[in-house]
Formats: structure tokens, C-alpha cells, sequence
């Protein structure tokens, strides 16, 4: 669970230089202080008042110094001085010394924090991506990240300060009048009391509602993704109403309990802020009449304790807008603080070398049973053995459990019994970037980054000789398509590879497999949503990539699988028969009551029991 404690840790490799840049601005904030203090002292000298001992001390200094006659004039002049220092000297320095470094600290924490943030979605379980779609992961860091960057030059460069200012209006009036210091600080500890209490629950409130913002956002990510689905339904006018009464309900949360709260606070605030002003000049009056303080004392104990309680309005406006802002950036760092996927490969840039590995393709499964849920298992005690540049094929009805097989060749899971072994190598001892790096997939639905055709051709090897693309291509039967696009391999293919046709994306899907040169390549039911012209030119991508590796092949389609070596039918979760096309046909079991359904065209997703 993510705190406050959090908040702060953010910044944590720029300490040493957050901490002089505050103390600086807040010694900034203090000097200003000099200025009313000097214009009392000039009161005093009109006035023929005496003026402080230490100020006395240094001008009686600066007369020896400079050999000028001591009187109004001097003492005018070195106060004049003091104030000249503190004010048009100090002008070019506080921005470099106080602002630059704020947001030098924002924009770097930003940066790092932003590619911290891009290591944890490479590095979460693919479950997580399950239960979160793209809008609610994005929303919630950009909320976060950019709230962090905002609130720090706030904080650090105007909240903190500020209060140091405080502190030291409460030192200056103590050394006037302890009395009217004493008052004065009761009188901020319970503002400050106050706006913390009611701060508490708001900030609460805007916990809920940056939940209900995820999910609008959550919401529209999905429309977006689905518009064709949604207009080819006709439903437009019912997701319009659905985020209507979402939105209706964010605002009715902030009308009626968070910006109420903050008017009402407000109100209490700035109503407690006249009555404490009121009464310090009461109180200040008096002890000027009773002869306790001078003229200039007067002057200046008024000016700094109106300083002080004008601070308190642009205070309250930080803390309100820190109060905005909390409920997403702790739910930033409760995103940072979810644990690392088991499936989770290296982060650290790899290039494919030497100590790459390197298998001849033999893959075993002994006794592997698995399930998401360990109480109902999707697998169960899976034996199998898959020989080197041998072709083997899953079949079964849909939840059989061919796609989590390869789910757990791939380590996107471990068995919860059993093992699996790579060339007599449990898969498990293996480093799962490397491992990973000798195998390939082809999904049914082809996933296309919004690029060029050639950079989405490389996507898992940059290093890749243009001529072994063209050759990937040639076996994939891109080269079919590719010189009609507009731009040939540069042409810019779209988010998701809209501009491309089903089989497009799939013959690129392959060819961009085979420039991995993986030893183990997986086609995940590669033709089954393809028409028939598709499926034709996929069949012969396949056909001429068989026997060159060790070949999976999951599909529905049994047209798909005649030449495989070896079938392997699954039933809920076991294997019920195994052999090659013909041999499961003379067998008249679970392969041929498929095959014969095929055949007629019953359908292609029925496997009787």
C-alpha cells in the first residue's frame, strides 16, 4: 500500500540538491523579512526614535569605515543600503538559485520516473493485462507522473518557504513583543489544525473520484478501440449515454463534496484570518500606547504579521491543490509497487550474440498440470515429446487447452506440476530473455506496431541484413504484396496494422518470425479467421518453413495439418489420442468424428465428447 512516504521518495536521487534549492528559497523568503524590519528602523530615525543596538552597532562601523559624521543621514543611508542588498541585488539570483533547480528536479524526476514506469508494464504478469485495458494503465500514470512534476515546484518553491517565511515573522515578532508572538502562533497552529482536519476527508473524496475517472477513461480507451464494433451495432447513442451518466456522476461528486468542501473551508478560513489580523493589531496597539514597543516596532510588527496571515490564503490554495492531486499520485506508486510478472523477461538491453542459446528443438512436457485457477485445472498430467525440426499439431475444441500449452512453453506461466524441457534443460533453469529469444509465435490475430512495414519486418532483430528480410519475406510470401503497397517496405502501415488485409498481417507475422531464425516456431491457429485465398497463401508459407525447425502448430482448420508429423488431439485438459493424419483417421475416434464434421461442414469448433 502506497503513503505519503512515497510521495517524498520520488525525488530521492536529487536530495542533496532539493535540499539546498529549499533552503535557499526559504532563505529568500526570510530575507524579505529585512525589508519591513528596515522601513520601522527608518520610522524610528524620522521619528528621532531610538532605532535597535545591532543596527546602531553597524552603522557606528560603516561611519568609522568611511569617516562620515554620524546622524539621520547615515543611519538613512546604511538602511537604504540593507534594503538595496536584499531587494535589486538579490533579483537576478533567487531565479537560478530557487526556481531553475525546482523544475530542473521536476522534468528529471519525470524522466526517470516515466521510464521506471515503462519497465513495470513491460515487467507485470500478462494476467494484469487481462483485468486492465490500455485507457485505465495510461490514465493512471500520465495522471500520476504528471501530478508528481506539477506539485513539486509548488512544494518545494512556494509551500515550504512560505511556512519557513512564518517561522520567521514568529521569530521577529518574539524578539519585539513574546505576548503578541505567542498569540500569533496559537492563532496559525489552529488555522493550520483546521485545514488539515477538513483536508483529510476532501482528499478521500478525491480518491473516489480519481477511481471514477479511471473508469471513464477506461471506458472511452475501449470505444475507441471497438468503434467498429460499436457502429456496426448501432449503439453510439447508448455509450454516449452510459459515459453521459459517468460524467454526470464525476461532477456530481465535485459540486456537491469536493468543491463544496473547498468553498466551505475556504470561508472558515479566510473569516478566522480577518479576526487574528483584527486582533493582532488590537493587541499591538496596545502595547505601543502603554510605551512597551516604539513607532517603528509598531510598523513593522503590524507589516509582518499581515505578511503572515496574507501567506495563509496562497497556503491554503497549495494545500488544496496538493489535496487534488494526492489520490493519483498514490495510485501511482500503488501501480509501481505491483509485483514483477514470473513471466517477466530482461529489461536490460541484449543484443543477440555468442552467449545466445541455441537448441536443436527436442521439447518434453513430463506430468504437466496447470490452471489459472489451482482448483480447476485447464491441464492435466500433459506427457509429450516433440523431436528435433519435427512438425507437431494441437487440436480440440476451444478450451482444450492448446493456447495455454504454448502459454507454458513460453513462460508466460509455470506448471503447478510437472516440468518442461528444452533439450533435456528444464525450461525453469533457463534465462527466460535468452529462452525467449530461440522461439517465435504467429497469432491468429497478428499484433502490427503503427510503423513502417520494415520496422515492424525487424521488430525482433534490428541487426537483420536487408537481403535475409527479403528472404523471410520470399518463404512468408510477402513479396506477393509488398511492391503493390505504396511505399513497399516503408510504407507506413497504421495503428494495429489497419491498412493492411488480414492475410497481409499474417504473412508479415510469419516472415517476421523467421527473421528471428528461431529454433522452435509456434503458428497459434495462424488461418483460422482468413478466407480461403488467405488461408491457401498461409498453408504454403507453412508448408515450405516444415522440417527447417521444430514447428507447433495449434489450429481448427485440420486442412492446416494433414503433412504434420505428428497430431496430438487434447480433451479437457488431457491428450486422448496421438499420431499422424492418417493413422488418427484409421483409429475412428475423437480426430475422425472431427475431421468427418469438417468434411461435411458441420463446423469447424465441435469436438464431441
Amino acid at each position: 500500500m502506497a503513503s505519503f512516504r512515497d510521495l517524498l521518495v520520488y525525488y530521492r536521487n536529487y536530495k542533496a540538491i532539493a535540499i539546498i534549492s529549499i533552503a535557499a528559497s526559504s532563505i529568500f523568503e526570510i530575507v524579505d523579512l529585512i525589508v519591513p524590519y528596515a522601513i520601522g528602523q527608518i520610522l524610528n530615525v524620522l521619528s528621532n526614535q531610538q532605532i535597535d543596538k545591532p543596527l546602531q552597532i553597524l552603522i557606528d562601523r560603516v561611519g568609522n569605515i568611511t569617516n562620515l559624521a554620524e546622524g539621520k543621514p547615515l543611519s538613512l543611508g546604511v538602511i537604504l543600503g540593507i534594503i538595496f542588498l536584499v531587494t535589486v541585488v538579490r533579483a537576478p539570483i533567487q531565479p537560478w538559485i530557487g526556481a531553475w533547480f525546482h523544475w530542473e528536479i521536476a522534468l528529471r524526476s519525470r524522466r526517470d520516473h516515466t521510464r521506471r514506469a515503462i519497465a513495470k508494464i513491460l515487467t507485470l504478469p500478462l494476467e494484469f493485462y487481462d483485468e486492465n485495458n490500455p485507457g485505465r494503465i495510461a490514465g493512471r500514470l500520465a495522471r500520476g507522473i504528471s501530478n508528481h512534476t506539477w506539485t513539486y515546484p509548488e512544494i518545494a518553491g512556494q509551500l515550504i518557504p512560505k511556512l519557513m517565511r512564518v517561522l520567521g515573522i514568529f521569530v521577529v515578532i518574539l524578539l519585539i513583543e513574546k505576548w503578541i508572538a505567542i498569540a500569533f502562533l496559537i492563532s496559525f497552529i489552529f488555522i493550520l489544525g483546521f485545514s488539515m482536519k477538513n483536508l483529510r476527508f476532501l482528499i478521500h473524496q478525491e480518491e473516489i473520484l480519481d477511481r471514477y475517472q479511471e473508469n471513464t477513461e477506461s471506458r472511452t480507451s475501449e470505444i475507441i478501440t471497438n468503434i467498429k464494433t460499436v457502429k456496426a451495432f448501432a449503439t453510439e447513442a447508448n455509450e454516449l449515454k452510459r459515459q453521459r451518466q459517468r460524467l454526470e456522476r464525476e461532477y456530481k461528486i465535485v459540486i456537491h463534496r469536493i468543491h463544496k468542501g473547498y468553498v466551505k473551508l475556504a470561508t472558515w478560513e479566510r473569516t478566522i484570518i480577518q479576526f487574528c489580523v483584527f486582533a493582532i493589531l488590537l493587541l499591538t496597539l496596545i502595547s505601543t500606547l502603554r510605551g512597551e514597543i516604539s513607532l517603528g516596532h509598531f510598523i513593522t510588527t503590524l507589516t509582518v504579521s499581515s505578511m503572515a496571515y496574507s501567506e495563509l490564503e496562497p497556503i491554503a490554495q497549495l494545500a488544496e491543490v496538493f489535496a487534488r492531486r494526492y489520490a493519483s499520485m498514490i495510485r501511482f506508486h500503488e501501480f509501481m509497487q505491483l509485483p514483477v510478472g514470473k513471466d517477466a523477461g530482461s529489461i536490460a538491453l541484449k543484443q543477440l550474440s555468442s552467449n545466445s542459446y541455441k537448441f536443436t528443438g527436442k521439447i518434453e512436457l513430463s506430468g504437466v498440470s496447470f490452471g489459472y485457477d489451482s482448483k480447476r485445472l485447464v491441464l492435466r498430467e500433459i506427457d509429450l515429446v516433440v523431436e528435433p525440426y519435427q512438425t507437431v499439431a494441437l487440436v480440440g475444441r476451444s478450451g482444450s487447452g492448446k493456447s495455454t500449452l504454448v502459454k507454458l512453453f513460453f513462460r508466460y506461466f509455470d506448471p503447478l506440476s510437472g516440468r518442461i524441457f528444452i533439450d533435456g534443460q528444464d525450461i525453469t533453469t533457463l534465462d527466460i530473455t535468452r529462452y525467449r529469444q530461440r522461439l517465435a509465435i504467429v497469432h491468429q490475430e497478428v499484433d502490427i506496431f503503427n510503423g513502417t512495414v520494415l520496422d515492424n519486418l525487424m521488430y525482433g532483430n534490428p541487426k537483420v541484413s536487408f537481403e535475409q528480410v527479403e528472404k523471410a519475406c520470399h518463404i512468408a510470401k510477402v513479396d506477393e504484396f509488398i511492391h503493390d503497397l505504396p511505399n513497399s517496405y516503408y510504407t507506413i502501415v497504421g495503428e494495429r496494422g489497419v491498412r493492411l488485409s488480414g492475410g497481409q498481417r499474417q504473412r508479415l507475422g510469419i516472415a517476421r518470425a523467421l527473421i528471428v531464425d528461431p529454433d522452435i516456431l509456434v503458428f497459434d491457429e495462424a488461418t483460422s479467421s482468413l478466407d480461403y485465398e488467405s488461408e491457401r497463401s498461409i498453408q504454403l508459407a507453412m508448408r515450405s518453413i516444415l522440417g527447417t525447425r521444430t514447428t507447433i502448430i495449434i489450429a481448427h482448420r485440420l486442412s492446416t495439418i494433414r503433412e504434420a508429423d505428428k497430431i496430438v488431439v487434447l480433451d479437457s485438459g488431457r491428450i486422448v489420442e496421438v499420431g499422424s493424419h492418417d493413422e488418427l483417421l484409421s483409429q475412428q475416434g475423437i480426430y475422425h468424428r472431427l475431421h468427418s464434421l469438417q468434411e461435411t461442414g458441420a463446423g469447424c469448433d465441435i469436438l464431441p465428447h
